[in-house]
């Protein structure tokens, strides 16, 4: 039976992730918040606030503003929401989705739980792990717009479950690849953003390339040892799942964590960075939420607790980081 897609969001990697999706399927199901950005949408035919260069076909897809409806008419439910906002876009969710295929395309923790997409599915809505799946992988929306070669890996314990879905993602410019370790993949994806928070700090602070290699080099190192800590198996540190993601958030342009770390190391306030910004920096929630479940796993995050305590306990972050180069090997 062919599957019915669902995206819920409406932001630029869920639209990339659509334009990727219509490679294949003749139609898809979309969530959008708002009716006025679906007239926009249908009258324009593209996203009005994201990736506008993107044309679509809006007769392949069907556009919805209620979740339980679009839930209902999904058989492949493909979330693609900030972290910060999963909690409150579920809260009206009525329909039963733990038969549904879960796939997760955010790179967070749900604040209000300090839990990582599966997890929280996994305890709220009863969605059984080899039933979710999570996108994971160094791939920037803006450049999947621009048809750039670029690798994805699906995460899920079923691994037939993990390709079924990424055959649908496979095309020209997008490689995929399939893991079953949805927690440490999870994790890393979070924990990438704090560290690329923490490569805009140093850079808006004026370090330059020499320490920039010196911060991330250690950073996959904490990565590992947290993941390790947290979900122990035999895995790669430097498999590009891992690595390649770290690298290309703590390093693009497009890095939207980068950028915010480097308007709090040239001096702007957190509010003053958010406001500046057209999307959000998931890793300002993650920074405060792996502070909080680190205190149950107690591994040596120091590249993590200067981040938290530049932005939660508002320290100078000259200071912080000068104190971090004496904790950086």
């Amino acid at each position: 039976m062919k599957k019915r897609i669902g995206i819920i969001g409406s932001g630029s990697w869920a639209t990339a992730l659509a334009k990727i999706i219509l490679n294949k399927e003749k139609h898809i199901n979309w969530y959008f918040r708002k009716s006025e950005n679906i007239e926009l949408f249908k009258r324009y035919h593209h996203n009005p606030n994201y990736l506008r260069a993107v044309k679509f076909d809006t007769s392949k897809i069907n556009f919805y503003t209620d979740v339980n409806e679009i839930v209902k008419r999904s058989d492949i439910i493909l979330l693609a929401i900030p972290s910060a906002f999963i909690h409150q876009s579920l809260s009206g969710l009525k329909e039963d989705i733990s038969k549904k295929i879960i796939v997760s395309a955010v790179k967070g923790v749900i604040p209000e739980t300090n839990q990582i997409p599966g997890q929280y599915l996994h305890k709220k809505f009863n969605v059984p792990y080899n039933r979710f799946c999570a996108i994971v992988g160094p791939c920037h929306a803006e450049e999947v717009a621009l048809e750039r070669l670029s690798f994805l890996t699906i995460a899920c314990k079923d691994l037939p479950t993990a390709r079924d879905f990424a055959s649908i993602l496979e095309c020209d410019y997008i490689k995929v690849r399939v893991s079953d370790d949805i927690t440490g993949m999870e994790y890393s994806s979070v924990l990438k953003n704090i560290i690329a928070i923490a490569s805009g700090i140093v850079h808006g602070l004026d370090y330059g390339d020499n320490f920039q290699a010196i911060l991330i080099s250690n950073a996959i190192n904490e990565i590992e040892r947290f993941v390790d800590k947290a979900y122990p198996i035999v895995r790669d540190i430097s498999n590009p799942v891992y690595l390649g993601d770290l690298l290309v958030t703590a390093y693009s342009q497009f890095s939207r964590n980068r950028v915010f770390g480097t308007m709090i190391g040239k001096g702007y306030s957190i509010t003053s960075a958010q406001l500046e910004m057209p999307m959000i920096a998931e890793g300002y929630y993650a920074t405060k939420s792996i502070h909080k479940i680190n205190e149950k796993y107690n591994v040596d995050l120091p590249i993590c607790d200067a981040v938290y305590e530049i932005l939660y306990d508002k320290t100078d972050p000259a200071i912080v980081i000068n104190d971090l180069v004496e904790k950086l090997k």
